[in-house]
């Protein structure tokens, strides 16, 4: 390979490269290569050029392609035409091996996109010495193991050390790319005000510190909160290459022709991108957006009109932006109240007591009448507490310590269990109509949970929990606070509770109130009732009575017959062996460390997702819908916003592991041969409840061959990195992100669930290589092979996920650990089996009797108190 530098790597002038060539950012570039149409994908390189590209970036990065072989066939082929080979190629891809094919096809000097220190000093060292022995160039992203450079500090302490390492190996400087990461400003959050200020001082310092390197970025991030706006998005791009070139950025990956020339740009325009771009003032971002409004065709005169509120009294004005859920001004309108509460001699409390409760008493007769939705109401919220935030410290200078709100509630997710979206909401609720909440958090003991009641003077505990032992949990508390003598209310909520398990397992371990709570619209109703002098008693009396018809009904109840199991044995479903996948393409285990978010997003399934926020109907039809329609539709706006965000700055790492292993049935239990020398028996649950003629007793070791066959399992998060994330949306009070962005990784987990299935039905194991299915059609399952989860109703025995991860290495592959009672952590994680066979299908197995637990805690290898523990909700 001869040497050609590039002419631009090396010159004065500001670089473009061409960005089309690449599947993850170009629609059409995809559609032509996953066609195999690599002539005209050739095509839109030669017009990548002519249109003034000074490197190609090619990317082939998608998961039904074959990577490798497409980026050594579309490199080749443009290796071949002289007026796209003038041009040096930007290799671009996540896989090393994809990129070191890459570098064996292309002539010149080539660059390498990307290489970090996010695996470690050791991986980054081997593949920039891999670099050197082609002869190409490297872009070095801003990224170590601790995680993406935010900070101006943070990026030129990365690229520094860098820097020294290259170095240290003879890595020629003039060949190294720095990309300090271009994040997206003017997003509504104060932590990313600053970042475009953070990438042009970040860039000025290292070319200081690191002599002879070259700085590019991917510009279209900067803009994203714009999407669809394009003359504000050129605007922003022209204005901060404006700033960022003479500071030392050398290229870009950037359409050159979708660049305005700075001087031409409007000037109130450019005025408002400068605010943003440099963080001249806090509200630079409000501006920007209200302006980038004109940009669409909107009516000045509306926008006029909007802002009319402005000039109301400042009571009202805090009435309305609580009720719209506009928390642009708040503090100041909320300043504005307390002077003039303070000059007429009151106190700063009464600014609460006053225009905000009043506020908030709106908001809540509003959703209490249905005329107003969860998602407004937890953005009215987070007004309310930046408004509460400001008054904090004149409250503290004279606050009464006895003082409190209308009542004081301890939450808290009980031991063992992690998940926290609902009890989040309920809290948010229940403090916007006057409660003091103290959210334990997750995985609290029944100790701390009691302690912290008596300490705080609590007037009620509310419990929480996603998993069915979460129920067994809950009865520990209500006994120990029966033990401890308390008499306050105790509420129940979450997913796997419900009126009939409070009612039979709960309530009877306390004489204190014990009431099922349904979702947060009933929150708010329970406890006003429970705290009431004149409602208490008979609300309480009408639960209790509730509860014991409940008890009574269901001892009278003549409940399905069980079968023995051993019948229920001689029952079982017999597939047809014909029919049995073949051994896979791939088998083993297979480790996914970082899936592509935007590929993910094109899998989410959106149901479920407005279901967390108590909207009910189905998507997109939601979005119409007469009554919930306008929430639903700017509740979606702003989860494509933050998704984009999620997206574009990383704020999330998706990872994954599956596996497919030799396996055979025998009995109730499926044998895998994990290795030579390893087997793991899985010992699965069978319907006992008597069925009519023809319908078998499912158990999902039916599905299995006795002579030899095939599983697989699997285990996903996107849950890594979000933390840092949570704690900056509670530092700012803003509740509203910070459950959207806990809902938006749940979605996101199961969108890579349902994307790893389907890689491996149509690549790893290969059986069903043609599968051409829409989103719609694998949201409603419409493939072969299911994907049953330990936990839910065909595998109800959660700790089937200690075999789980055991094979998969999941605490090492994937990063994803089990608490004492089985949840996942990241909690944004799914985890299953894999039965490939055309005829397996979802069932529940119910209730199950004392032969078959007796059984299982033998083929389990425990004890019977502990299967028994395992199975509680199964049994009768």
């Amino acid at each position: 390979m001869t040497d050609q530098p590039s002419p631009s790597l090396s010159g004065a002038n500001f670089i473009n490269i061409g960005e089309r060539t690449n599947v993850t950012g170009s629609a059409k570039f995809k559609k032509l290569i996953m066609a195999g149409d690599y002539a005209a994908a050739v095509d839109i390189a030669r017009q990548q050029v002519e249109n003034g590209a000074q490197i190609v970036d090619v990317n082939m990065d998608e998961g039904l392609l074959d990577s490798q072989a497409a980026m050594e066939q579309f490199l080749k082929l443009i290796t071949a035409e002289p007026d796209i080979s003038r041009v040096p190629v930007m290799i671009d891809s996540s896989k090393w091996s994809v990129i070191e094919a890459g570098l064996k096809c292309v002539s010149g000097k080539p660059i390498v996109n990307s290489i970090s220190m996010k695996e470690g000093e050791e991986q980054f060292l081997f593949h920039a010495r891999k670099c050197m022995a082609y002869g190409a160039a490297a872009v070095v992203m801003a990224f170590d193991e601790v995680g993406q450079a935010d900070t101006a500090a943070r990026k030129v302490e990365i690229c520094e050390r860098a820097y020294k390492l290259l170095m240290s190996i003879g890595f020629p400087p003039e060949d190294i790319i720095f990309d300090p990461n271009v994040f997206a400003v003017a997003t509504g959050i104060e932590e990313h005000n600053n970042y475009g200020v953070d990438f042009i001082e970040a860039v000025k310092e290292i070319k200081k510190r690191c002599p002879h390197v070259h700085f590019s970025g991917g510009l279209s991030n900067l803009s994203f909160s714009f999407r669809g706006n394009e003359p504000v998005r050129r605007a922003m791009h022209s204005v901060f290459l404006y700033h960022a070139i003479p500071a030392g950025l050398d290229m870009a990956i950037v359409n050159a022709g979708q660049l305005d020339v700075y001087d031409t740009i409007d000037p109130a325009l450019r005025t408002a991108c400068e605010d943003v771009i440099l963080n001249r003032d806090p509200d630079a971002g409000e501006r920007l957006v209200a302006l980038a409004e004109s940009y669409r065709g909107s009516d000045a005169v509306a926008e006029k009109a909007a802002e009319e509120w402005r000039g109301w009294p400042v009571t009202r004005r805090i009435e309305h932006a609580l009720v719209k859920g506009i928390d642009t001004y708040v503090v100041e309108d909320t300043e504005e109240a307390r002077v003039a509460v303070r000059d007429a001699g009151g106190r700063p409390i009464e600014v609460i007591e006053g225009p905000l409760m009043d506020g908030m008493n709106v908001v809540g007769d509003l959703f209490g009448s249905g005329k107003m939705f969860l998602p407004q109401v937890v953005k009215s919220a987070r007004v309310m507490k930046k408004a509460v935030a400001h008054l904090f410290p004149y409250i503290e200078a004279e606050k009464d310590p006895n003082a409190k709100g209308k009542g004081r509630i301890i939450m808290a997710t009980v031991k063992g269990d992690v998940h926290d979206i609902g009890k989040n909401i309920v809290g948010v609720v229940m403090q916007c109509n006057g409660f003091e909440v103290i959210d334990l958090g997750v995985m609290v003991p029944w100790t701390t949970i009691l302690q912290a009641a008596n300490e705080n003077d609590a007037d009620m505990i509310g419990l929480s929990g996603l998993i069915t032992p979460s129920l067994d949990e809950m009865v520990t508390v209500a006994n120990e606070m029966q033990r401890a003598g308390m008499t306050m209310p105790l509420l129940i909520g979450g997913a796997t509770t419900s009126k009939v398990h409070t009612a039979l397992r709960i309530e009877p371990e306390y004489k204190g109130p014990v009431v099922h709570v349904l979702d947060a619209s009933r929150a708010v109703g329970v406890a006003t009732a429970l705290l009431s002098e004149t409602q208490r008693d008979p609300f309480v009396a009408g639960v209790a009575d509730e509860y014991d018809k409940i008890r009574v009904a269901r001892a009278n109840k003549g409940q399905s017959a069980l079968v023995p199991i051993a019948d229920a044995r001689i029952n079982a479903f017999e597939i047809d062996e014909s029919l049995k996948p073949g051994k896979p393409l791939q088998p083993g285990v297979h480790v996914f460390p970082d899936w592509d978010l935007a590929d993910l997003r094109d899998y989410i399934d959106w149901t479920p997702f407005f279901r967390a926020w108590e909207l009910a109907g189905n998507y997109p039809a939601i979005l119409t819908d007469t009554v919930v329609g306008e929430s639903a539709t700017s509740l979606f706006a702003d989860a494509q916003k933050m998704l984009d965000q999620i997206i574009a700055e990383k704020w999330l790492v998706a990872k994954g592991v599956a596996g497919l292993w030799p396996c055979r049935r025998e009995g109730d239990d499926i044998i895998v041969h994990v290795e030579d020398e390893k087997h793991v028996r899985l010992p699965m649950l069978r319907q006992q409840v008597a069925k009519r003629e023809g319908r078998a007793n499912m158990c999902l070791a039916d599905f299995i061959s006795h002579d030899g066959d095939w599983i697989g399992g699997f285990a996903v998060t996107a849950g890594h990195g979000i933390e840092s994330h949570l704690a900056k949306f509670k530092a700012s009070h803003d509740d509203y992100s910070d459950i959207l962005l806990k809902a938006l990784a749940d979605r996101l987990a199961e969108a890579f669930a349902e994307r790893l299935h389907q890689h491996v039905r149509t690549t790893l194991w290969g059986y069903a290589p043609d599968e051409q299915l829409t989103n719609e059609a694998l949201i409603k399952e419409q493939y072969r092979g299911i994907r049953p989860a330990p936990g839910y109703p065909a595998c109800p025995e959660h700790s089937l996920k200690t075999f789980l991860f055991e094979m998969l290495d999941v605490h090492r592959t994937a990063h994803i650990t089990l608490t004492e009672h089985f949840a996942m952590l990241p909690t944004a994680a799914v985890s299953g089996f894999y039965f490939g066979h055309p005829q397996s299908e979802y069932f529940g197995v119910a209730r199950v009797g004392r032969d078959q637990l007796e059984d299982y805690a033998k083929r389990r290898g425990v004890d019977l108190a502990t299967a028994e523990r395992w199975l509680r909700p199964n049994l009768d």
